[in-house]
C-alpha cells in the first residue's frame, strides 16, 4: 500500500504535466481494449457472480455486481464521451486585471491523487479510472471483494490504453488485495499520498469512511429520494414517472424511496398511483389514507420515511401541497434527490427553489440522478456535501483551482 502511494505521487506530477490530447489518446485506447476484452471481462464476472450468489448476496447487491454485453459496451461508450468533454485542466474559470496592473487568473488544477473506495459496482472501475484521467488525477481504486475479479479484468483495460498512450501504469492503480485493512490504511492517507477520498457504496461503508477518513471526503451517505405528485399533476404522466423512478433500477442512489401525493389529489391519484405500484410487483407502505386504497398496502412506520430500500419497496403518504412535500423532506430526505410531478409552474418554481437538494428535477424522474445523463460521460458518484462538488461529480467536480498573477515589476507600497 505504501508504494501505491509512492507511486501514485510520481503518476500525479506526470499527469499535471501531460496534454490533454495524450489523456485522451489513453481513453480511446482503453475503450478499444474494453470491446475487445469483452469475452474476458465477462468471464471474469461470472466467477463474482457465482461466487457471490453462493454466498446469499441479495437481489439489488447482484444487479449491481452483474454484467453483460450492453454493459460492459456501456463502460466503453462512457470512456468515450469523457474523452469528448473539453480538457478541464488549465481552463481559465475567471481573469481581471487590477488598477497597479497585476494579470490574474483563476486556473483549474487537478486534485491530485483520488482514492476511490466501492463496493459490488465493477462499472465504478472503469468509470472512476476514466474520470481521474481525464482531469490529470492519478486513481488509487479499492473495489470491493465481491467485485475483485472483474474489477482487476477491466483494470486490465485500462492500464492498456495508459501504455497505448505511454503514460505510466500508476496513474490509475488497483489495490491487489481485499483484506479491509487496506481501506484503513486509505483513509489515513498513505502517508500523504491521498489527497481526497471518494466512497461510492452502502451505508455501512461510507458511515465507516467518514468516521475513520483523515484526508477530505466527497460522497453521500444515502440516498433517501423523493417524488412529490402535486394536484395539477397529469396523471399519466406522474404514472409513468413514479413507476421508472421506483422501478427501473431499485438499487441505484437515484431511485425512488418515498411517494408523497397532495391531500388534493387524493381522489384523483392516489389509489391509480399505489394500484400500479402494487401490479407492478412493489410493495407498498403508506399511512392511512394509502392503506385505504388497496388490502395489499402494509402499514408504514416511523422507520420507513428513514429508509433507503434500495429494493422494490416505496413508502406512501399525502402531504399537505407543495408545502407539505417540502417539509417532509425537510424532515426525512438525505440532500440527494427529489422530483416534482405537477403541469403548476409556480408550484414547481416553489418546490425547485426551496428543497435543498443535491439534485431537483421537475416533471422527470429520479433515476436521471446521474453524470451520464447530465452529459458528464459518467460521475464518480453523487456528492449530498455543500462544500467543493455537490450532486454528480464529474470531470470538472475532480479539480480545484490556483491563482496565476503577472506583474511587470509591481511591488507593493
Amino acid at each position: 500500500m505504501d508504494a501505491l502511494g509512492r507511486e501514485a505521487v510520481v503518476a500525479r506530477r506526470v499527469l499535471a504535466a501531460s496534454a490533454g490530447e495524450q489523456r485522451n489518446r489513453a481513453l480511446h485506447a482503453m475503450a478499444a481494449a474494453l470491446r475487445a476484452q469483452q469475452s474476458h471481462v465477462l468471464a471474469a464476472n461470472e466467477r463474482d457472480v457465482a461466487a457471490a450468489t453462493q454466498a446469499g448476496l441479495g437481489k439489488a447487491a447482484l444487479d449491481r455486481l452483474s454484467l453483460d454485453g450492453t454493459r460492459v459496451e456501456a463502460m466503453a461508450r462512457g470512456v468515450e464521451e469523457i474523452a469528448a468533454l473539453p480538457d478541464p485542466i488549465s481552463a481559465v474559470i475567471a481573469e481581471w486585471t487590477r488598477p497597479n496592473g497585476l494579470r490574474i487568473q483563476r486556473v483549474r488544477v487537478p486534485l491530485g491523487v483520488i482514492g476511490i473506495v466501492y463496493e459490488s459496482r465493477p462499472n465504478v472501475t472503469c468509470d472512476a479510472g476514466a474520470l481521474c484521467l481525464k482531469s490529470a488525477n492519478a486513481a488509487i481504486l479499492r473495489g470491493g471483494s465481491e467485485s475483485h475479479h472483474s474489477s482487476t479484468a477491466i483494470h486490465e483495460c485500462l492500464v492498456a490504453g495508459l501504455r497505448a498512450a505511454s503514460l505510466p501504469d500508476a496513474c490509475i492503480q488497483l489495490v491487489p488485495t481485499t483484506d479491509r485493512a487496506a481501506v484503513g490504511m486509505m483513509l489515513a492517507g498513505l502517508d500523504g499520498a491521498v489527497d481526497v477520498i471518494v466512497p461510492r457504496g452502502g451505508k455501512s461503508l461510507i458511515a465507516r469512511v467518514q468516521q475513520e477518513a483523515r484526508v477530505p471526503v466527497i460522497g453521500h451517505l444515502e440516498g433517501i429520494c423523493h417524488v412529490y405528485v402535486d394536484k395539477a399533476a397529469n396523471l399519466e404522466m406522474a404514472r409513468a414517472i413514479v413507476l421508472n423512478a421506483k422501478l427501473r433500477r431499485t438499487g441505484v442512489c437515484g431511485a425512488a424511496e418515498t411517494l408523497l401525493v397532495d391531500t388534493a389529489a387524493e381522489h384523483t391519484h392516489l389509489a391509480p398511483l399505489v394500484r400500479a405500484l402494487l401490479d407492478a410487483g412493489c410493495e407498498v407502505r403508506g399511512d392511512v389514507a394509502t392503506r385505504a386504497v388497496d388490502a395489499r398496502v402494509v402499514p408504514a412506520s416511523e422507520q420507513d420515511w428513514h429508509t433507503e430500500y434500495l429494493d422494490a419497496i416505496l413508502s406512501v403518504r399525502l402531504v399537505d401541497g407543495v408545502d407539505g412535500a417540502i417539509e417532509h423532506i425537510a424532515r426525512y430526505g438525505s440532500d440527494h434527490t427529489e422530483s416534482i410531478v405537477t403541469d403548476d409552474a409556480a408550484t414547481a418554481e416553489r418546490f425547485l427553489g426551496r428543497v435543498d437538494s443535491a439534485i431537483v428535477l421537475h416533471n422527470a424522474s429520479t433515476q436521471f440522478a446521474d453524470g451520464g445523463e447530465f452529459g458528464m460521460g459518467a460521475e464518480i458518484g453523487i456528492s449530498t456535501d455543500r462544500f467543493h462538488a455537490r450532486g454528480p461529480v464529474g470531470v470538472e467536480q475532480l479539480t480545484s483551482y490556483k491563482y496565476v498573477v503577472r506583474g511587470s515589476g509591481q511591488t507593493r507600497p
